[in-house]
């Protein structure tokens, strides 16, 4: 196969692309990828211990920050929402199961349409990677698998409290059959919710150590029943949400994001090849017009460097593996990839056919104008990691007052803040 390297704006990066069985026709591939970032308002003034804020909307400042990313015909795919207070695996995350979120969301949608771009609602249930402390609710999961470290902690202390609390004081319980159609449901109206307010489409995060993902890894999934047991069953329950998602919105604005090697929240189960083929080529069956699928690269890892994760992947007998074979299981589904992509590795890959379109995560933050920066090879801004992920005091640092390349830039990328001065460092 030969590699093109056209790069800039004569990448395939910058052709169109029709997603949503048509009905959605991007001006271009740069895909701004979902990201938490904990920015939302909280509902409840009151936030004590014996009577915490566990409620957060999107405010003004989230419609800035998305609108700032919006491009003429691009993407834009949500932060994880959580569909009820269940679900919620942090603080400042703005849910879709109460009036008020909806309406602050269906602002967020509202600001990105008028920048001409389109948005779709990444659904999030965090499973087990939550605390009782946060959501009211013991956490929940395939099996009753607690965390295996003692020392991993949940990042944000109880409220009132400086002290983190350790996952593995908190072992999820296992999720009864009715409780897991319950959970389903609860997708189903946050989904049903996210279209009549606007949203151009629905992705289901079925990643990253969250509780889909808990259901197809074998080492939390323990069950014996029909949801566990054999990689066919531990796909059971993303099928079975998937068919009722498409029930509800329609397959066309459909999409599910899937990590087949991650290791993320201690996702460490066996048949990786078996489980996610199979589990591909049912929803490639049962939903072949899925409006696209979303996968994160083998070696990308949110925890390991690219060495560390090779080693993984080698003692799984996978060294040389790719995402070549779902590629071509789902065949013209559109097809994108996340994962450390920048602006020195993008060019020959859609070309190449691997992919249609790529994702961008790290780099959006401090870069709102990152698709021009892509297409006149204007160097990005640095990233802040300390500021990645709130709430603070001050939520519009680093978050909406990153500057376009046309602005000029001081040496922080960002513009400065009248009465904080932050240091901006490239670590990445």
């Amino acid at each position: 196969m030969t590699v093109h390297s056209a790069s800039g704006e004569k990448s395939q990066l910058f052709q169109p692309l029709a997603i949503n069985n048509g009905k959605v026709k991007l001006q271009h591939r740069v895909i701004h990828a979902p990201m938490t970032r904990n920015r939302g308002v909280p509902q409840s003034t009151t936030n004590t211990p014996e009577n915490p804020n566990r409620v957060w909307y999107p405010g003004d400042l989230m419609v800035e920050y998305y609108s700032q990313r919006t491009t003429p015909g691009g993407l834009i795919i949500s932060e994880g929402i959580p569909p009820s207070m269940e679900s919620n695996g942090m603080p400042g995350v703005p849910g879709l199961w109460t009036e008020q979120q909806a309406a602050g969301w269906k602002k967020v949608v509202d600001g990105v349409h008028a920048q001409g771009g389109y948005i779709y609602c990444q659904l999030w249930h965090a499973g087990r990677v939550t605390l009782p402390q946060m959501t009211g609710y013991p956490p929940v999961s395939a099996s009753a698998s607690a965390w295996d470290s003692p020392t991993e902690v949940f990042p944000y202390p109880p409220v009132g409290s400086t002290e983190q609390i350790p996952l593995a004081a908190h072992p999820p319980i296992e999720l009864t059959v009715p409780h897991i159609k319950q959970t389903i449901q609860d997708y189903c109206k946050a989904a049903e919710t996210a279209m009549k307010i606007g949203f151009d489409g629905v992705e289901l995060h079925g990643g990253n150590g969250y509780l889909p993902e808990q259901f197809l890894s074998s080492n939390i999934n323990k069950r014996t029943d029909e949801y566990g047991g054999t990689p066919e069953k531990r796909c059971r329950f993303v099928l079975e949400l998937m068919d009722e998602l498409a029930k509800t919105i329609g397959e066309e604005n459909l999409s599910i994001r899937l990590s087949p090697f991650g290791l993320f929240n201690q996702t460490r189960g066996e048949q990786r090849l078996e489980t996610w083929t199979y589990l591909c080529e049912q929803l490639k069956q049962t939903h072949p017009n899925l409006s696209y699928v979303s996968f994160i690269e083998p070696r990308y890892e949110q925890i390991f460097s690219y060495e560390e994760k090779d080693s993984f992947l080698k003692s799984w007998g996978l060294a040389n593996v790719d995402l070549s074979r779902f590629r071509k299981i789902f065949g013209s589904t559109p097809f994108f990839s996340g994962g450390g992509w920048n602006q020195t590795n993008s060019w020959g890959v859609l070309e190449d056919g691997r992919y249609d379109a790529l994702l961008y995560g790290r780099f959006f933050t401090s870069n709102p104008d990152l698709v021009e920066r892509l297409k006149k090879g204007i160097p990005f801004a640095p990233y802040e990691r300390s500021r990645f992920y709130g709430p603070f005091e001050d939520n519009s640092i680093c978050y909406t007052d990153y500057k376009k390349a046309e602005q000029g830039t001081g040496e922080n990328g960002h513009v400065e803040n009248g009465h904080t001065e932050i240091k901006i460092t490239t670590q990445q």
